[in-house]
């Protein structure tokens, strides 16, 4: 029984935080890209920093569980999701300066 409670406090704990995906600002094949691929990876861009927006509110499961069982979590979770959104925006930025610099 006792590692049954472990386990699911194990498990509880890892669900707790969000994780928001932090794309890098600048990609390896950035400069390739043809005006399409641009505005496609802007649009992926964007998406992203609206995913980390969504996690940021406190209904959302894995903030109310990060609350309640580990609350310097819910601080982590939170830079994480500044983190995330910032270099989502400064991203689609770069790529915007890139289609402009191409012309499109």
């Amino acid at each position: 029984m006792k590692k049954i409670l472990s386990i699911l406090t194990l498990f509880l704990f890892c669900i707790s935080c969000a994780t928001p995906t932090v794309v890098n600002v600048i990609g390896p094949n950035d400069n390739e890209m043809s005006c399409k691929e641009l505005s496609a990876e802007i649009s992926k861009a964007n998406q992203y920093a609206d995913e980390a927006q969504k996690a940021k509110k406190a209904g959302e499961p894995h903030n109310i569980g990060a609350i309640l069982f580990f609350f310097p979590g819910y601080g982590v979770t939170l830079k994480n999701i500044d983190e995330a959104t910032k270099a989502a925006k400064e991203r689609a930025l770069h790529l915007n300066k890139l289609k402009i610099k191409k012309g499109c």
